[in-house]
């Protein structure tokens, strides 16, 4: 049990189905499903993530201790040591690297890249600047790219547009998290919040990144020459849901309560896989056509 909460296993879970999103979006004729490269990819990736999180507690065991929502964790508990937390961590790592790398070069070195993002940079970041915000998006955008280039081996405008997606949509997402705990993360010097305060400014750029995703996420439908072509039923759906989540982040920066902080976290929660499930569907011509 203690291995488990070591791993962060739903956020590690959570995790791998962007990937598979990228993967089940590389699928067309000329790049047939593989049942081997998929299970691959997910282990590995898997691996690679709970090495991330592992090594993310061990550097941060102190200030685990010192915040409510994380006191709780093995090594701030003393339910592990350090030593078998980093042992086992990097054994996760290395093994979810060999695997990716029995895919292809590119998928291990960008999720070598990503992990020392994560794990040397954004890290140690966050007790500095609100910057590490931006930082940490990185390899957090970057399982969706990977699920795409295990079965294409190659990059194009589609994973640099699924990847722009995630990384935007988790400014609104964690800045929400930030807020409603920002007294939590105050006890251990972490400020992730891009002002640095629960203001007006703040809210407003969370309200601003929601914006953003609109017209990239339907960007698809409106230049699909070179991108996957998303339909006019697709289009709808995730224009739809862009413009719910940025009424959502416009009664936040109305009200700037915690309360309505949680219900944008919340709606984050369910937008971006339900994006990715109507990219998938899409794909795959499992949606109803509206013809015009």
């Amino acid at each position: 049990m203690e291995f488990i909460k070591l791993l962060k296993l739903r956020l590690s879970t959570s995790v791998l189905f962007s990937s598979l999103a990228g993967y089940l979006l590389a699928i067309d004729a000329n790049n047939p499903h593989d049942t081997l490269v998929l299970i691959k990819l997910l282990l590995g990736g898997f691996g690679v993530v709970a090495c991330a999180n592992g090594l993310n507690q061990v550097f941060e065991a102190d200030t685990d201790a010192l915040m409510d929502r994380t006191k709780n964790r093995p090594l701030p508990r003393k339910a592990m040591t350090v030593s078998t937390a980093l042992l086992f961590s990097l054994f996760l790592g290395s093994l979810g690297l060999v695997l990716l790398y029995t895919i292809n070069l590119k998928c291990v070195l960008y999720s070598l890249v990503s992990l020392a993002i994560y794990v040397l940079g954004y890290t140690p970041m966050k007790y500095k600047s609100p910057f590490s915000g931006f930082i940490g998006a990185i390899p957090g955008a970057m399982p969706i790219m990977l699920g795409w280039l295990a079965l294409r081996d190659e990059f194009g405008w589609e994973p640099g547009i699924f990847f722009g997606i995630q990384f935007i949509w988790q400014f609104p997402h964690f800045w929400s998290i930030a807020w409603i705990r920002f007294e939590d993360y105050k006890k251990a010097g972490i400020n992730l919040l891009p002002t640095k305060n629960k203001d007006h400014k703040t809210a407003f750029q969370m309200c601003f990144y929601t914006f953003l995703l609109i017209p990239l996420t339907i960007l698809p439908f409106i230049h699909n020459e070179n991108l996957n072509n998303l339909s006019l039923t697709g289009c709808i759906l995730v224009f739809l849901m862009g413009i719910w989540f940025f009424l959502v982040s416009l009664k936040f920066l109305k009200v700037r309560s915690n309360q309505s902080a949680k219900k944008m976290m919340v709606f984050s929660v369910i937008y971006l896989p339900t994006i990715q499930l109507i990219y998938i569907l899409d794909n795959h011509n499992l949606l109803y056509e509206i013809r015009i």
